[in-house]
């Protein structure tokens, strides 16, 4: 099949987008407010973007409050989602109030981080401590007003739990971190699931 995306001409019940370009990983950031308030909430629109210096960017759907926050106080902080903290990791996506904990809602316990303000979580088993580079207004080609807006972060600081590291190397598949599709549908890493490659020539 074929569709274009202007006319969503494609037929099926749901766009079939987010199905394709998956599984995506899932920023779930920390964020607070000047005043102190703290907001957590998940973006699947994620992914680092560089190695050196180390950066990340999300994309938030409307100026939510993460947005809000993370340009008034210049830092946020990047949680890895992992399968253990599913649960509460839906719950933080909940359409609460601005000012109430989404860490508290969900049950979860803050942990302080070492160089920005906003607190991590602290059963994740990775977090990166960022600041703030620039926000990017996602202007369509036939212009108008942007609906998504692109937040890019340096990575100045990386938590990881000691549990994790094996022989020297990070094992990721042991974290099993979870990632978005379409639809309602997750992925997530296992060991079974590793696999490596060795690029020609390397």
């Amino acid at each position: 099949m074929f569709y274009e995306t202007a006319t969503k001409n494609h037929g099926l019940p749901h766009d079939p987008f987010k199905a394709i370009v998956t599984p995506r990983p899932i920023g779930w950031i920390t964020a607070m407010s000047g005043k102190g308030e703290v907001n957590l909430s998940p973006y699947s629109f994620f992914n680092a973007i560089g190695e050196n210096p180390p950066m990340v960017a999300f994309s938030s759907n409307g100026r939510k409050d993460a947005v809000t926050f993370i340009e008034e106080t210049k830092e946020f902080v990047c949680n890895v989602a992992s399968f253990d903290l599913r649960d509460q990791l839906n719950l933080t996506s909940a359409p609460l109030a601005r000012g109430e904990n989404e860490m508290v809602h969900a049950g979860l316990e803050a942990a302080p981080s070492r160089l920005v303000k906003p607190p991590r979580v602290a059963q994740a088993p990775a977090a990166l401590e960022c600041r703030w580079v620039q926000t990017v207004p996602l202007v369509p080609l036939e212009g108008g007003t942007p609906t998504y807006f692109l937040v890019i972060g340096q990575v100045v600081g990386i938590h990881i739990d000691d549990r994790f590291i094996v022989d020297g190397l990070v094992d990721t598949a042991a974290m099993r971190p979870i990632a978005r599709s379409g639809y309602r549908d997750y992925f997530v890493a296992t060991p079974e699931t590793k696999f490596a490659m060795t690029r020609p020539g390397g």
